[in-house]
This record gives C-alpha cells, structure tokens and sequence, in this order.
C-alpha cells in the first residue's frame, strides 16, 4: 500500500516537471526597454547677456567745508537744504589777531618803501662824492705829470685815495638800495600773506550744491582745519546733487565686458521709471574680498527729483548676438569646462558630438559648431546614456518657442 501511494506522488512530479519544461520552451525571449528622452531643436534665437545689479544714489562729491583759520563764527547765511552756487559766502568768522597782523605788515610795507627812498638818496649823494673826488685826482695828477715838481706827490697819493673811497662809498650805497628794495619785497609777501589769512575768515562755497548738514552757529569757535587738528569742527556739509553717482559691483565674470561709455538702463522703483545713462568710469581693479569691480554710472539730476541714498537697479547690456544657432543650457554637457559635448538624437539613436559654445545667458547658450539648425538635443541629466544607443525622444515640455532669451 505504501509502494502504491509513492509510485502515485513520483508520477505526480513526473507530470510537472514535464509540464515546466514544455512552458519554458514555449516561453517568448525578454523585450529590451528603450529609454525615453526628453529633447528640444536646435534653432537661431537672438540672445543677450545683460547684468542686472542694485545700486544706491551718491552725491557726485560731497564735502564738509572746514575753516582754514581759527576763530569766532560772526553769522552763518546758509543752512540745510539751501542751494548755493560756487564762490557764495557761507559763513563769515571774527579774527583780531589777523586784522592786528594785516596793519603790522601794511606798516612794515610802508617802512620798506621809505627805507628804499633813503638807500637811493645815498646813492645819489655818494655817486656826486666820487664824481668830485674822480676829478680832484685827474686834476691834480695832470699838473704834476706837467709840471714836475710843481704839486708834491703826497697830495697825488691822497688825492688818488680820496678817489678810491667815494668809489667803495658808492658801490655800497647800490648795495644797500638792492637790501632795501629786498626788504620791500619781503615785506610785500608778508602784507600779501595777511590779506590772504584775512580772506579765509570769508568761508565760500567751493561748488554749487545743497547744504545737507550745518555744524556751527553764530559764536561757535571754529578750529583751523589742518590734518594736525583732527577734533576741528566742519562749517556745513555740502553736496553736489544736480549729478549723481551709481557704484555698481560688477561681478568678475562680466568685468571683460564692460566699456566706459556702455549705456545702461536705470530703473527706479518710486517713482516707477526708467532713465538712460552710460558706464563713466571703473577702478580696473577685482576685490579679493568680493570678487567684484567698481563701476561708476553717472546720473544727471538737474530737477533734483533723485535723492542720494535712493536705490536703483541697474540693467547692463554686456553683449548680444542676432539670430545664432543656440540651445538650452542643460543640452550640453561639460558647460564651462575644456570639453562640451551634446547628446544628440537622430534616427532613434544618441549620438555624443564635440561642440564649441559662445555667448551664454540665463537659459540659454550660443552654439558656434558641432551642431546643425534642427537637431534634436537631449535635455536634462544625461547620467546613463552612451554613444549608439537606441532611444525614445519627445519634446522637453519648458522648451522655450521664443526667438528671445
């Protein structure tokens, strides 16, 4: 009975394995999966690269007006706010000490003169002396060489010596009127110095602008502004505002793009508008500490509607290239590398090209060779693919259809 009941199950088995094998060899071969892609054309676009950064509104030059001299601040005509023009009077300062200073050196002027009067007088005197001496020993030098033994020769000798001393008498009386004239001069400088000190009690405006802060009022003692004294207190501060200034950093990838006398789009938040101005100037230098380059754009303010300290951003157009062949940035591969290659699809099968790129902007980038206008390009991550293998393409669906980007 057992025999019978095994012979039964190994018959069972027997049918099963029989049964497999048959469905096994009946059984179709695996299908191989075919990726899908997703890609975009290679088409001409128009494409700029244009720099948008943030700025804020300076004065053109600004400065807090110090005094030259020392003293009292006798009236203050300006004050904040108000519009002055180069060369308008400021403020006004007390100074004795420098009006005592101006009539010393206007009497040591008036000494120097008369001292120069009095030199010359004595030229005048000494040159009448050795005229008279010159012609007393011609004389009696003549009348000895023609009577011989007529005129004693001691009277020739003091003659001669007579002559010789109204001569030095007159060489320095010339020399003192050469002191006297230098004494002029030096007095002259001193009275010209003092003029020139008791103008700086007059404070002027150096440039026509706005007064944006005033220091001092009337009585305030006011401190020579030298670099020695560095606790001086200004007089006011003055801006010019009528021009303006925009500091720009300029980030180190766009610094070779950018040209004094670029035009640059200005755009103000409040009001709402944009004005046009162009690049002035930039240092040529990149900060270590931002990697970024000083450019300066200047702005002309002659309504005074724009106040320093306001914020602007400001649109570079750093390069555009009409109508090129271009794709989006994740088509290529290696961007920003030595070697940038494309995957493109063509008859079902992916193909890596070598390519060269030029101009790049936000989404996307210049092709200058490797591809043609209608290629299809795989966007995206490229991870997995390979040369020569077949895939399933289909449009990306943020493609861009503009010829602008």
């Amino acid at each position: 009975m057992a025999f019978t009941k095994r012979k039964a199950l190994l018959g069972v088995v027997a049918a099963l394995t029989a049964s497999n094998l048959t469905a096994c060899k009946s059984a179709a071969p695996p299908v191989t999966e075919v990726p899908t892609v997703p890609v975009a054309n290679v088409t001409p676009a128009t494409l700029e690269n244009d720099l948008t950064v943030s700025a804020e509104f300076r004065p053109y030059q600004e400065v807090d007006v110090m005094a030259k001299i020392s003293g009292y601040v006798k009236n203050i005509r300006v004050d904040i706010g108000d519009r002055v023009h180069q060369g308008d009077i400021l403020a006004t300062l007390e100074v004795p000490e420098i009006q005592d200073d101006k009539a010393k050196a206007r009497a040591g002027v008036a000494v120097a003169e008369a001292n120069v009067v009095t030199a010359q007088a004595a030229v005048q005197q000494a040159s009448a002396a050795t005229n008279m001496a010159h012609l007393s020993f011609q004389r009696i030098r003549d009348v000895a060489a023609r009577d011989k033994g007529l005129v004693p020769r001691q009277e020739v000798d003091v003659a001669q010596s007579r002559d010789m001393e109204a001569t030095a008498r007159l060489a320095s009386a010339n020399s003192a009127v050469k002191a006297a004239k230098q004494a002029k001069l030096a007095a002259d400088s001193e009275y010209a110095r003092a003029e020139a000190m008791m103008q700086y009690a007059t404070i002027r405006a150096p440039f026509s602008g706005v007064i944006t802060k005033r220091y001092a009022n009337t009585g305030s003692m006011i401190q020579a502004g030298t670099s020695s004294q560095t606790q001086a207190m200004p007089i006011v501060r003055l801006a010019q505002n009528d021009l303006l200034r925009l500091t720009l950093p300029v980030p180190v990838s766009a610094v070779s793009e950018v040209k004094n006398g670029q035009a640059v789009d200005v755009n103000l938040a409040n009001p709402r508008r944009t004005l046009q101005g162009t690049i002035t100037r930039s240092s040529n230098t990149v900060q270590m500490a931002t990697r970024t380059m000083e450019t300066e754009v200047d702005v002309p303010n002659r309504d005074g509607s724009l106040v320093p300290g306001m914020y602007a951003e400001v649109h570079l157009h750093l390069a555009a290239r009409p109508n090129v062949l271009s794709v989006p940035l994740d088509a290529v591969e290696g961007l920003g590398t030595s070697i940038q290659q494309a995957y493109v699809v063509r008859g079902g099968v992916v193909h890596l090209i070598p390519i060269v790129v030029g101009l790049q902007t936000a989404t996307r980038v210049e092709i200058l060779s490797g591809l043609q206008s209608g290629d299809r390009v795989i966007v995206g991550r490229h991870t997995g693919l390979s040369d020569g293998e077949k895939v399933d393409a289909h449009p990306a669906t943020y493609e861009s259809t503009s010829s602008r980007s």
